[in-house]
């Protein structure tokens, strides 16, 4: 049984190991994106096209459903329809199943790990190898990824050291970084070769070609899908664009958003199996097109959410996130949009502490490169648990003498005047390191000391002052 949210951030919140990786690479990435949108005077106009590229698709989403597949069927792909995660898992090992697959190379695909394929995969008894480097990492640890983009985010160098020491044989001879890549490149390799199938995510469909585009900076996608006899794309619905113009307009956004990069090294294209006089790919190409909820969400209020490009600005920039990581928020996506997107995957009971854990900065929603409300959209997962009654009692009970004394000025003012000396009593050099029914608050943090008077008290002080 997974433990409950509060369990797993408290956890987190106890691991310096953990608080040292995030920092490392969250703090790099939020430098390298300023870095890049400094250097990239048109990306306010960017992101607002990009925004209305995604409305528009949203918006004619069964037309671009529809082209995609008359054309990539004409391209000589086979599209699948999966309407949740049950669906499409038995789609993809079934089409492994058929052709006898025994190893099945994976490109880094969150969709994959949204649908629980790899967990299929080994109850079908198929070899899963992950060929992302991250990925290959999180393999070796028996773990789920972290990060939308680093999924080995929460792992230092020292500890993947030892992974790759207990994983590889023979181990890497030296510990620097460049030492442990050529020794996953030496175990990968035989894998890319020998594989019968090669699965990948698509990090854009295009509607009028039919062609899916993989984003990558490592080339394993590219040998994950251009050996094997067999190439199956996983892909959610709302990857849709019109065309390969829009496609590259998004990656403009994308890149800079999710690495502080002008581009990816590598951009590819997949458009059906291979033909005559073709001197390499696939002798088949599926495509497995995703539904798992999203088309619920064009007619609720999450509908902007479907913007999304899994870019992760929102979860580098989120003061909650860099401090408790991806894992303790227990659902394929972590961080702020996952905390929109898990109540819709797994259900609001399930995950109604998620929307609860957001400290309604609103970092998130400045980062994100095509303009998704994500405060306002937490916001309404927030109304609707308090409507289905989903509230523990006490919090209720809590919220509801709030309420009272908040719709009663002189009661409210009173409790603020003895209050306030009250919290004073418990401040230390300026700050109150513990406070009485208010530990959850105190264990990982010190609250600044109030002042000695309210602000509306201090207000009413300067205005008489000036009369």
């Amino acid at each position: 049984m997974t433990a409950p949210f509060k369990d797993r951030a408290r956890a987190a919140l106890a691991d310096p190991v953990l608080k040292l990786a995030i920092d490392r690479t969250t703090g790099n990435a939020e430098r390298k994106r300023a870095a890049a949108l400094a250097a990239f005077p048109e990306f306010d106009a960017a992101r607002a096209r990009g925004r209305a590229i995604k409305d528009h698709v949203v918006a004619h989403l069964d037309h671009y459903l529809e082209l995609f597949e008359k054309n990539a069927t004409a391209r000589g792909a086979q599209v699948h329809w999966a309407a949740d995660d049950a669906e499409a898992r038995a789609i993809v090992t079934r089409i492994c199943l058929a052709a006898d697959a025994k190893l099945v190379t994976r490109a880094k695909s969150m969709l994959g790990e949204e649908i629980g394929l790899p967990h299929a995969l080994a109850d079908a008894g198929i070899e899963r190898v992950e060929t992302d480097l991250a990925e290959h990492i999180i393999q070796l640890a028996g773990e789920a990824p972290s990060h939308i983009i680093w999924p080995a985010m929460h792992r230092t160098r020292e500890q993947v050291a030892e992974l790759f020491k207990a994983g590889h044989q023979p181990p890497p001879a030296a510990e620097d970084p460049a030492t442990m890549v050529q020794s996953a490149r030496r175990v990968l390799r035989e894998k890319f070769l020998s594989a019968d199938i090669g699965i990948s995510g698509a990090n854009f469909l295009i509607a009028d070609t039919g062609a899916t585009c993989t984003v990558t900076n490592e080339g394993n996608a590219e040998l994950t899908t251009t050996p094997p006899r067999i190439h199956i794309v996983t892909a959610g619905i709302e990857k849709l664009v019109p065309s390969t113009a829009h496609a590259f307009a998004l990656l403009r956004l994308l890149v800079r958003s999710a690495t502080g990069g002008e581009m990816t090294q590598y951009t590819t294209f997949h458009a059906g199996p291979r033909r005559p006089g073709d001197a390499d790919g696939p002798e088949e190409m599926h495509i497995v097109l995703v539904d798992n909820g999203r088309t619920k969400m064009l007619a609720d209020e999450f509908r902007e959410m479907l913007r999304c490009i899994r870019c992760g600005a929102c979860m580098n920039h989120c003061v909650v996130y860099r401090q408790i990581g991806g894992h303790a928020y227990g659902g394929t996506y972590p961080g702020p949009m996952g905390s929109v997107l898990t109540p819709v995957l797994d259900g609001l009971a399930a995950s109604r502490d998620l929307p609860n854990a957001c400290t309604m900065n609103g970092r998130c929603a400045e980062v994100c490169p095509v303009g998704i409300p994500l405060p306002t959209l937490l916001r309404a997962w927030r109304r609707r648990s308090w409507r289905e009654g989903l509230e523990p009692g006490p919090l209720r009970a809590g919220i509801g003498l709030w309420a009272q004394l908040a719709r009663r000025p002189r009661l409210y003012r009173l409790a603020t005047r003895i209050g306030l000396p009250l919290m004073r009593l418990f401040g230390r050099s300026g700050w109150i390191a513990r406070l009485p029914l208010a530990g959850g608050w105190t264990a990982h943090r010190d609250l600044p000391r109030p002042a000695a008077r309210s602000f509306m008290d201090q207000y009413r002080a300067q205005q008489k002052a000036r009369k």
